[in-house]
């Protein structure tokens, strides 16, 4: 028996093996208990290590190897889903704000250090743990649609701030600890700092633009670059003595701009939240030695609590401070303050370096993990409630000219242009129907868009044979409009991507949306991988409608619109579900899912700015059903059953950290047994 469990400990596939089902079961379980994924992940690497099962060893080969890859992707990730032009857009206000929430809760962490025993290095180290933040809660920021309120887009910005000086001050204790201190080593080190940042940030930049450029479209070896260039940037940074994490972030921000928000860039962050992330938070978990985390739940509870109540006084006084030097209203302050708490990202990969060299002690260690638990718990909850009070932006709901058809009626727009793409018309046949019956009541046109794929000879057969095929497919999509009594144009494009063929027409096109079929079978996983439809949404200059129907659109007569919150993004939403219904007279409900404890004056003021919307679109037949329930997809799921057709919006949400959390579209949309529609925006 122990020659079993010896084999089983020693052998690297089983180590690897129990990684990926850990990182595959648990975080949806912590979820369904509404509890953050990176406990789940943290809960099995305690119980798998060395303090209970002992099945993984945190000085295994296999182990090393993720906590470190994890780590350097940790850092990566963080810096590429940093918004640079939200940045840019008010630098002055971020860089002040960052000043002061890295240099308060940086000082506040020195003298916590000191008072508790800690040397002068050590205790620098703590402060810096304290003075990053990880964007955690910016998804929920996003989902209410206030991304682009000053005080968030300054939180944003300061990231970039506080990050890069908190992880400059680890290098320098780590340096100090080392022993090789002296004014002389420590000017030396700071240059090669200086020039190794520049290399990196300007370099790698440079080089990611030509070789993008020259590439093209070949998005596997782009993803390949760039996975060489944060490796490369981790490895330079040992070769000057600096720890990894600095170069791993310093190449994310230099890659930033060349991968941008496009398919390559979500391959990247979806390989780091599905293997290479979690890995790391469950190596964390397996360096949690049990008997010293109950200890600094108890006997050093002091150290603990002092850790936690020192960063959530520190960050409030630097938000409070920036808030009323800025001039904003309290709920701008608190939703700063809220959304500058979460530690996760930098700090803890930080926390791990200063364990390996020696500068914080393992009880110290232990404190940060309940930090991050406390402030990403905190700081997600706090966000939610705070930037919900937050208003929506001002002006036309529309606030660019790609989706002019959403506009309430009456207003001037250009030409209306459905763009359809087929590849089987006996399958699809529905997919066209819908088009041409939107296309028709916008006074516009439909263009079946047939993709053949490339061949490096005009002449070949295969490609020849392709193009005869299409051409049967736009001939009958040409009668099928016909018979709707709407123009159509058919469109044969060669093109060696599908995707962007797609993208490409609709852009020739100037067209105002694009109808596309979902298969049933494909789930999320599938799409992040890169469909063709996750990349059409991402390269799209205009809303994309995945459809799923199982009767002819003239039949969807009852249509259900599940509305979560009021958002520029949700009225595009119900008024594309206003424009299908009155193409054939068709009746819509709004369905809004509350929790058990919102005020019914809540409620009726959100149902007053629903009767709003509806009132500016296409005047249809319509009700309002608001359901409190702590389950919304069961609701959901529950109405269904009584109407043709429902509207979602499509919407993905992932941490910053890069581990994708759960959304009630994705928890519902392959339950329906009736047509289904997820309305897409560009770029999402």
């Amino acid at each position: 028996m122990d020659g079993l469990r010896e084999l089983i400990i020693d052998n690297p596939l089983v180590a690897f093996t129990t990684l990926l089902l850990v990182s595959l079961t648990l975080p949806p379980l912590f979820e369904r208990l509404r509890l953050p994924g990176l406990v789940g992940l943290l809960f099995a690497g305690v119980v798998l290590g060395p303090s209970v099962l002992g099945l993984l060893d945190p000085a295994g080969d296999i182990e090393k190897l993720f906590a470190d890859v994890g780590k350097v992707y940790l850092m990566f990730v963080a810096a590429l889903e940093i918004d640079l032009k939200e940045f840019s857009r008010n630098r002055d206000r971020a860089m002040k704000f960052g000043f002061l929430t890295f240099a308060i809760p940086l000082m506040g962490g020195i003298l916590l250090g000191r008072w508790t025993g800690f040397g002068w290095v050590a205790a620098v180290l703590i402060g810096s743990l304290m003075s990053s933040h990880t964007l955690l809660a910016y998804p929920i920021i996003m989902r209410l649609g206030v991304t682009h309120d000053e005080s968030v887009t300054v939180t944003v910005g300061a990231t970039i701030f506080t990050d890069i000086a908190a992880l400059l001050v680890l290098a320098v204790c780590a340096s100090l600890q080392g022993g090789d201190f002296s004014p002389f080593s420590l000017t030396l080190q700071m240059v090669g700092l200086a020039v190794y940042t520049a290399a990196v940030l300007f370099g790698l930049n440079w080089a990611g633009r030509l070789y993008f450029r020259r590439t093209g479209s070949e998005q596997g070896n782009q993803f390949l670059f760039v996975l060489l260039a944060v490796f490369l940037a981790a490895v330079g940074a040992q070769t000057i003595n600096v720890d990894k994490v600095v170069g791993a972030f310093l190449a994310g921000l230099a890659v930033n701009g060349v991968v941008g928000d496009g398919p390559v860039k979500e391959k990247v962050e979806f390989v780091g939240s599905v293997l290479f992330i979690p890995f790391f938070f469950v190596c964390m978990g397996l360096l949690l030695d049990v008997p010293i985390f109950i200890e600094a739940l108890t006997d050093r509870l002091g150290l603990t609590v002092g850790i936690v109540l020192v960063l959530l006084l520190a960050k409030f006084l630097a938000a409070a401070i920036a808030g009323l030097w800025f001039r904003y209203s309290p709920m701008q302050i608190l939703t700063m303050w809220s959304l500058s708490l979460p530690q996760v990202a930098a700090t803890l990969a930080a926390a791990l370096v200063g364990l390996q060299v020696g500068l914080i002690t393992a009880p110290v260690f232990n404190a940060v993990i309940v930090l991050m638990l406390v402030t990403s718990l905190v700081g997600s909850t706090t966000t939610s409630r705070f930037a919900s009070q937050l208003p929506l932006p001002a002006g036309p709901l529309i606030t660019d000219g790609t989706d002019d058809w959403l506009e309430p009626a009456g207003t001037p727009s250009k030409p209306f242009v459905v763009v359809v793409p087929l590849s089987n018309i006996s399958t699809q046949r529905y997919l066209v129907e819908m088009a041409a019956f939107i296309a028709q009541h916008e006074k516009g046109y439909v263009v079946p868009l047939a993709i053949a794929p490339a061949h490096a000879h005009m002449d070949d057969p295969q490609l020849l044979k392709a193009l005869t095929h299409h051409q049967k497919i736009l001939q009958a999509a040409q009668a099928i409009s016909d018979a709707v009594g709407t123009e159509a144009r058919p469109q044969i494009r060669i093109d060696d991507d599908i995707a962007q063929g797609i993208s490409r027409t609709t852009r020739e096109y100037d067209a105002q949306l694009v109808v596309m079929g979902r298969s049933q079978t494909e789930g999320l996983r599938a799409r992040l991988l890169g469909s063709v439809i996750d990349n059409v949404l991402w390269a799209s200059h205009c809303p994309v409608v995945m459809t799923r129907l199982k009767k002819a659109p003239i039949e969807l007569k009852r249509i259900l619109i599940p509305v979560k919150i009021m958002t520029p993004q949700t009225i595009h939403t119900i008024r594309f579900g206003q424009v299908f219904a009155a193409t054939h007279e068709a009746s819509i409900t709004l369905l809004h899912v509350s929790d058990r404890i919102r005020p019914a004056q809540d409620l009726q003021r959100f149902k007053g700015q629903l009767r709003a919307v509806m009132a500016e679109g296409d005047q249809v037949e319509y009700g309002i059903k608001c359901v409190r329930h702590d389950d919304p997809a069961a609701v959901i799921l529950a109405a269904a059953r009584h109407v043709d057709l429902v509207i979602l919006r499509s919407m993905r949400r992932r941490t910053a950290g890069g581990l994708a959390v759960s959304d009630v579209t994705h928890q519902v949309i392959d339950t329906f047994t009736c047509s289904v529609v997820l309305f897409g925006e560009p770029h999402s």
